[in-house]
């Protein structure tokens, strides 16, 4: 693990020197989004909304060529129970993981517009949505995950886009000389590592074009839990390598110092064990048999040619 106090040790010589850290404050960002004065809407709760709608439009092409596992009144239920997934799993699992009193403290518990949203509690209620809607509607579960996985990218893209808009979940203090190591609000007056867009390069940008690629230039998707496997796997290796640059949440920062982890490190290596299973069984496993489905029909276990 990274040392805090070397780092903070060396900064104070660095800005001395003549290095001149950008500052959050100067490039003019609001965490608002829109204010209609007796309404804001902010760009966290955007970044949520489009990144659903943006999965639900690249799902409704992706279901539209044969062989899909679902059709489009699966992706309409998915849609509301993931959503739900998504926002009473994230929330909780911020409750459970990083801020246990507010398990103990309802009416806080309930503030969404507060922040603090968990990707592991969110991703949680979408994996229970997804069995839901696919128990309700007879479809392939790990298939159907499949399909989800390639979607979720751009969702992270854009929340790590807002955690950097809001000047929050900010990095280490650094000494590198970087052009884009910056001071955050409310941390200090030492540069440090912008690891919101970090996340985002790795978690949304990166791992969205390989799972891209993978289902639309491949036979990946005949592979089941192949994709959502290199989701689980990508994530887990990308939000374990940047957590070396991110700031651990305050109330946690002991327990990274003891552990020699961070609690979102900590969180990563089960589901980095469980994305490398699904790949290796996908990989281990004949791809699927051929053959076509109607139109708008359900695939269940059946491949295009």
């Amino acid at each position: 693990m990274l040392s805090l106090s070397a780092a903070a040790a060396a900064a104070p010589a660095l800005v001395g020197a003549g290095h001149q850290p950008l500052h959050w404050e100067s490039l003019g960002l609001s965490p608002i989004a829109i204010d209609l004065g007796f309404f804001a809407i902010k760009w966290y709760s955007l970044a949520y909304l489009v990144g659903i709608m943006l999965a639900y439009f690249q799902l409704g092409r992706m279901i539209r060529q044969p062989g899909a596992p679902l059709a489009q009144r699966h992706a309409d239920d998915l849609f509301f129970y993931a959503t739900l997934g998504i926002i009473l799993g994230g929330r909780l699992g911020y409750a459970i993981f990083y801020a246990p009193e507010l398990l103990t403290d309802p009416a806080r518990l309930i503030r969404l517009w507060e922040g603090g949203m968990s990707f592991h509690g969110g991703l949680i209620g979408t994996v229970l949505a997804i069995a839901w809607v696919a128990w309700r509607g007879g479809l392939n579960f790990v298939r159907t995950c499949d399909y989800i996985a390639v979607c979720v990218a751009p969702g992270l893209f854009l929340g790590r886009c807002a955690n950097f808009v809001n000047g929050e979940l900010w990095g280490r203090v650094t000494d590198s000389k970087m052009p884009w190591v910056m001071v955050f609000p409310g941390a200090g007056p030492l540069p440090r590592h912008p690891s919101q867009l970090y996340e985002a390069l790795l978690e949304g940008l990166v791992l969205g074009l390989v799972l891209f690629v993978l289902f639309w230039r491949s036979r990946a998707r005949w592979r089941p839990g192949l994709l959502v496997g290199m989701f689980g796997l990508g994530y887990a290796l990308a939000r374990f390598t940047v957590e070396f640059y991110r700031e651990p949440d305050a109330q946690l920062l002991d327990f990274a110092l003891r552990s020699g982890l961070s609690m979102g490190q900590w969180l990563t290596l089960p589901m980095m064990a469980i994305g490398l299973g699904f790949v290796f069984r996908a990989l281990v496993s004949p791809p699927l048999a051929v053959t076509i489905q109607p139109t708008g029909q359900p695939a269940g276990q059946t491949v295009v040619s």
